[in-house]
């Protein structure tokens, strides 16, 4: 009788889960949708017809859906990195420097191979070393949290803007074109040391490959492995580290490990299957957006790589907006900011829900 009384009683708590969290999908949804319309009014534009070219420009055509999905690769690769984080209390607000970091460390390496000779061996090497070039600028502002008591948020903002500075200074700098410093990037990689595509799509299968099985790493490492549950423990309850005798140091640093390294092979494969070269815009804030998809999926590694994607339509049918109605080339980036402020608002209420459920419930 108890046995089935307990099972009753788990299986209310996982109903009322489903409904908390279909509740905030539904409501984050209404709320972004509200912002999003109330920038295009104020624009000037009919929401129905910027709705329509969104749509249009990210999923008319292979070609644009190839686009779309180039997008969400390293978008997902950055969303899994920063469930490990997160998942332990931590805001890795340095993943934007990770991702450039990792392009870093791959194109050091790519260089070694200009001749096109051992290409596979070489592509190899790359990503190798872009999700070390991730993981230890990772590793950096771990030790800066734990060991010098800096707050991760002001560490990794401030090496943000130090990969951004050494990646502006190799550009202009040590691995310049030769006889030109250009914004457009180094010299481009020969044909050998890019990534294979499926030319109707523009899409690489490799790019695609990593992003799924970093979803399938996660879910099952989060989910089933002691790491994933040390993880969890330690960020639902700090007195976990004392109960279960475990070294809240390493755990937090292990997830800024896991974190800094799917950042650094989505930085890889921005080298390697993109842009072909090491660019200042590698990352494409990527890594910025990748926090707002984390939250607004609630920390869900299944839904995640969904909200991605809309967010990836998102940033390619916008691009659209412009040419076809004759807007304002920044609305597109209007749009995305009205999105952030959304989702952080859905955020905060969020919090303030919860705690106001946990005081009535005491």
């Amino acid at each position: 009788m108890q046995e089935k009384n307990g099972m009753n009683t788990s299986a209310s708590i996982h109903d009322k889960a489903i409904v908390r969290f279909s509740r905030d999908l539904v409501l984050t949804v209404l709320v972004v949708v509200s912002f999003t319309t109330l920038i295009i009014v104020l624009s000037g534009a009919p929401p129905l017809a910027a709705y329509y070219h969104i749509f249009k420009g990210s999923l008319g055509s292979w070609v644009k859906l190839g686009h779309v999905i180039r997008v969400w690769i390293p978008l997902t690769l950055c969303t899994c990195g920063l469930l490990y984080t997160f998942r332990i209390g931590l805001w890795n607000i340095g993943v934007e420097g990770q991702v450039i970091m990792g392009a870093i460390f791959a194109t050091y390496v790519l260089r070694f191979g200009m001749d096109g000779r051992m290409a596979t061996f070489f592509l190899i090497a790359a990503f190798v070393a872009g999700v070390a070039g991730g993981a230890l600028w990772a590793l950096i502002a771990g030790y800066l949290k734990t060991k010098g008591g800096v707050n991760e948020i002001f560490a990794g903002l401030g090496l943000n803007f130090v990969a951004q500075g050494i990646i502006l200074w190799l550009i202009f700098g040590p691995w310049k074109r030769a006889g030109i410093a250009s914004m457009s990037g180094t010299e481009l990689l020969p044909r050998e040391l890019w990534l294979s595509y499926v030319s109707t799509m523009r899409l690489s299968p490799l790019g695609l490959s990593l992003a799924l099985c970093a979803i399938i790493v996660t879910a099952v490492m989060l989910r089933y492995t002691k790491i994933g549950l040390c993880l969890k423990a330690l960020g639902s309850n700090p007195n976990a580290a004392h109960i279960f005798d475990l070294n809240t140091r390493l755990y937090m640093l292990l997830a800024m490990v896991f974190a800094g390294g799917f950042a650094g092979l989505a930085g890889s494969i921005q080298v390697t299957g993109v842009y072909h070269r090491l660019i200042p815009a590698i990352s494409s804030n990527y890594g910025y957006l990748a926090l707002l998809v984390a939250m607004l999926s609630n920390y869900n590694v299944w839904i995640g790589p969904v909200v991605a994607f809309f967010f990836a339509c998102l940033n390619v049918g916008s691009i659209q907006l412009p040419m076809m109605l004759q807007l304002d080339s920044s609305l597109s980036g209007v749009i995305q900011g009205a999105l952030v402020l959304a989702a952080l608002a859905v955020h905060a209420w969020r919090i303030r829900a919860r705690r106001i459920a946990e005081e009535t419930w005491n």
